[in-house]
């Protein structure tokens, strides 16, 4: 009876429900489906390739080979590589290292790991590099070292920007000291063609680390990034074992590197080539001509008092009525037009650019490159936010020592590009705190005076709300500086100056009227240029009637400054600021 309960009785159901055999299973070609090695999912190849090798599952980036990278970025048929066949050297006599480089060549049908050539990207002329993974991690030796100096060489004797796509895991240790030499002569070839002010974007890919990281890979003029890219100096495991501790989430990845200042922008893949593109037409050689436009722009006299214009004789009456404790209250309305506001209104195309290559990068400044009647220029603003969270994000319109960093950053590359320089001032002040005082704050805003001194292509400065203190001055060492009607710009805030010369912060409405702090108090004192008329106060309501007036005006700004050599530019900003 035991024996009987204990019986196999799973012949019937087997027979029923058995499991296919393999013969019966649908043939699946080869490489139609492959798992995700980031969420371990099934994916459909061909998906993969039509999603730019993105996971259309958990969205994680899939390494790209060189020339598919080049398919992705250049112009059809338009690549013509250079340097493909380059002699192989063993400096060290390296034992077993023939016999890598060998296998990685199998392997990758590759010479070694980067590709070098010209193309078009968007229909512009560009040299262009991308680094293999594939091929011992795309380590740099002395091969991949000099196939990049010879193609920065060329490139500035051609006079033609170059773009690189970092990936790397860093010098080729069985190179030994060569290797790590060149890093130096990448970084020297990139410094000459800097100097020819011609144009280098890296664009960072995961990994990009090590001595790679150390040279190259950092020193674009303008620095792009894949989301979630591992990107350091030291790799994450060194840096565990060294410190003894867990590192953070995210850190040392494309969003790490940004928000403390090292990269300009993060690109989808799909936007990638679009975003290349617009940034070499952002970096033409331009000439007013160019855009078809008349340039003989009617100039003028911009340092005449304002009350002589039209406009200014209609609004005379209303701004007598006004006091200067209520121009005060309207400069810091949250009705008002914020730094973007104008910048999108006046501009074409605008990118924004992100931290000053040292810390950070701060949200209260916003800069960039952006089209003016077809003319690239630089654009930068003093950013408040518009609601309670964004004006924590934007520190309340008070600049950090990085966001003095960054602005003058995107002025001297503006220098070097020959782009004319447009400031929106707008802030309290700059950051009084701890951390500021820390990271330098006095020297990040002397720097600014100092260098904004001379820079050699115009620059003009509006201030479109608060111009507090040496906080706002160290965005208007310009060639002219404007105001719209109801902004003001003074040593400190009425509050502040009340508290130190009266003993008391209620008096600010008579520190006001004592201070002269108004658009027309400043041009009466001979300190602005121009001022922008304020109907009724700035609100997105009228921002379309103050863009266009903005407008017109600048037109004749840079009609006036086109014909005058850089020396002239730089000695007149001197001039302006010597008779004060």
């Amino acid at each position: 009876m035991l024996k009987d309960m204990f019986k196999k009785t799973y012949t019937l159901i087997d027979s029923k429900y058995k499991t296919p055999d393999k013969a019966d299973e649908p043939n699946i070609p080869a490489g139609l489906w492959r798992k995700c090695n980031k969420c371990g999912q099934p994916i459909y190849a061909e998906d993969v390739r039509n999603n730019f090798y993105i996971c259309p599952k958990c969205k994680g980036y899939f390494r790209v080979h060189a020339y598919r990278r080049i398919e992705m970025t250049a112009d059809a048929g338009s690549f013509e590589e250079w340097d493909k066949e380059m002699e192989f050297a063993n400096p060290l006599d390296f034992p077993g290292y023939e016999k890598k480089i060998e296998a990685a060549r199998e392997k990758t049908k590759l010479n070694e790991a980067i590709v070098t050539g010209k193309c078009t990207i968007g229909g512009e002329p560009a040299v262009l590099g991308v680094c293999d993974a594939r091929f011992i991690m795309s380590s740099m030796g002395h091969v991949v070292g000099e196939k990049i100096a010879r193609a920065v060489e060329r490139a500035t004797k051609e006079q033609l920007p170059v773009i690189i796509f970092a990936c790397s895991g860093g010098a080729r240790m069985q190179e030994g000291i060569v290797s790590l030499m060149q890093m130096a002569k990448t970084s020297a070839a990139l410094k000459r063609h800097h100097n020819a002010g011609q144009l280098f974007v890296n664009v960072l890919t995961d990994p990009t680390t090590g001595g790679v990281t150390a040279s190259f890979a950092m020193l674009g003029d303008i620095i792009l990034a894949e989301p979630g890219a591992l990107i350091g100096f030291a790799g994450p495991r060194v840096i565990e074992q060294t410190i003894g501790q867990k590192l953070p989430e995210g850190f040392q990845r494309s969003e790490f590197l940004q928000d403390h200042g090292f990269v300009d922008k993060i690109v989808k893949r799909e936007d990638m080539k679009s975003t290349i593109s617009a940034i070499l037409k952002l970096h033409h050689p331009h000439k007013q001509e160019d855009n078809g436009e008349n340039t003989s722009f009617h100039v003028d006299n911009c340092s005449q008092p304002a009350g002589l214009s039209g406009k200014e004789k209609k609004t005379k009456n209303r701004r007598n009525k006004k006091s200067p404790w209520d121009t005060v209250q309207l400069s810091r309305s949250a009705e008002r037009p914020v730094a973007s506001d104008y910048i999108n209104a006046v501009f074409d195309d605008f990118m924004e650019f992100h931290g000053d290559r040292y810390f950070g990068d701060d949200g209260a400044v916003v800069g960039g490159l952006a089209f003016f009647h077809g003319m690239p220029v630089t654009v930068i603003g003093q950013e408040k936010g518009k609601n309670t969270k964004d004006n924590i994000k934007r520190n309340f319109g008070m600049p950090s020592p990085e966001g003095y960093r960054k602005a003058l950053r995107l002025m001297k590359q503006a220098e070097t590009f020959g782009r004319p320089v447009i400031c929106f001032v707008d802030t309290p002040g700059a950051f009084c705190g701890l951390e500021a005082e820390e990271r330098g704050q006095g020297e990040a805003i002397a720097r600014n005076l100092f260098e904004m001194a001379d820079i050699t292509v115009p620059m003009l400065s509006i201030v479109i709300g608060e111009g507090g203190s040496g906080g706002a001055l160290a965005m208007a060492v310009a060639n002219e500086v404007w105001m719209l009607e109801n902004a003001i710009y003074s040593i400190l805030s009425p509050e502040g100056f009340a508290s130190i010369l009266y003993k008391d912060s209620k008096k600010a409405s008579d520190a006001a009227r004592v201070m002269k702090i108004t658009a027309r108090d400043l041009m009466e004192l001979g300190l602005i240029e121009r001022i922008i008329a304020e109907e009724e106060p700035a609100s997105a309501e009228n921002l379309t009637d103050l863009a266009k007036e903005m407008d017109s005006a600048m037109e004749a700004f840079f009609a006036k400054y086109a014909a005058m050599p850089k020396e002239e530019i730089a000695s007149g900003r001197y001039d302006r600021f010597r008779r004060m």
